[in-house]
């Protein structure tokens, strides 16, 4: 990735420089363009300062340069910090059978309330607000004649039910 990035030197003394992206760009979208500052270890996509890890884009004005990018990379990643880590000894722990174990000195009760009905529905625990909250209507409205006091299923208009078509009317 950091060989398809453009690299343009703005003070070599200061070690900063203006890296612009040039993959994967459609010809609609400009490409972006990240200062880099090798000196405070800083660059304007944040990886490099955050993560404490060099980002594409140092990268690729260490390539530019000719600079190791090895000396960017910080201490916590190094692999003698992960061996120091691991250099310790570590107690061997008894058999699991001479382990000594307070008594418990109260009775746990598991509340019945906080239990999840296994039956049914999931009921929701989202709240709502005034905005989601719907109108109480005087009932569910039919789905072809929208009018209340019955559904689709025994509709008046609903003629198809009864055998009729709407063709059958023109013959």
């Amino acid at each position: 990735m950091a060989r398809s990035m453009n690299v343009e030197v703005y003070s070599r003394r200061n070690e900063t420089f203006r890296v612009t992206e040039t993959i994967g760009r459609r010809p609609s979208i400009p490409p972006r363009s990240y200062g880099v500052d090798l000196r405070n270890r800083r660059c304007d996509c944040r990886r490099f300062q955050t993560l404490h890890d060099p980002c594409a884009h140092v990268v690729a004005t260490c390539a530019k340069v000719s600079l190791n990018v090895d000396q960017f990379i910080d201490e916590v990643y190094r692999l003698e910090r992960t061996l120091r880590v691991w250099e310790n000894e570590f107690p061997v722990l008894p058999d699991l059978s001479t382990w000594e174990v307070p008594q418990m000195t109260f009775e746990l009760i598991p509340d019945k309330g906080l239990r999840r009905n296994p039956r049914g529905r999931l009921q929701s625990s989202r709240i709502r607000n005034e905005m989601k909250i719907r109108e109480k209507s005087d009932g569910k409205l039919c789905g072809v004649c929208r009018l209340v006091g019955h559904n689709r299923s025994n509709c008046p208009l609903r003629n198809y039910q009864t055998g009729q078509s709407s063709r059958s009317d023109r013959n």
